[in-house]
């Protein structure tokens, strides 16, 4: 389990879990999601959610592990945009940690 901070002074944060982690990697959920500009405010937030709340409308599949992450993490209430910056930062970690993503020098 790991833990994000969710606000600068640190006084809020959130668990993620393994199968949070597994559930972004299988859905693609940070493809795409941030702009250009490279700033994650709440308005990438906020498409996030609705990107979500599109797959889980779309069929009638087997969401579980979308519902999950959607509720523990996703929608926490201390979930802003600082945790998400810090939600990606994780990610980008696990996945170099699994050997997906290159160490940089």
């Amino acid at each position: 389990m790991y833990t994000i901070q969710t606000n600068p002074s640190g006084t809020r944060s959130i668990n993620v879990t393994e199968e949070h982690l597994q559930t972004i990697e299988k859905y693609a959920l940070f493809q795409h999601l941030i702009d250009s500009n490279g700033i994650i405010d709440e308005s990438v937030l906020d498409k996030l959610k609705l990107n979500i709340r599109s797959l889980l409308s779309s069929s009638e599949g087997d969401y579980k592990d979308l519902l999950d992450l959607s509720l523990d993490v996703i929608y926490h209430n201390n979930m802003k945009a600082f945790g998400l910056h810090q939600l990606i930062l994780l990610y980008i970690q696990w996945e170099r940690d699994k050997g997906n993503i290159p160490q940089e020098d």
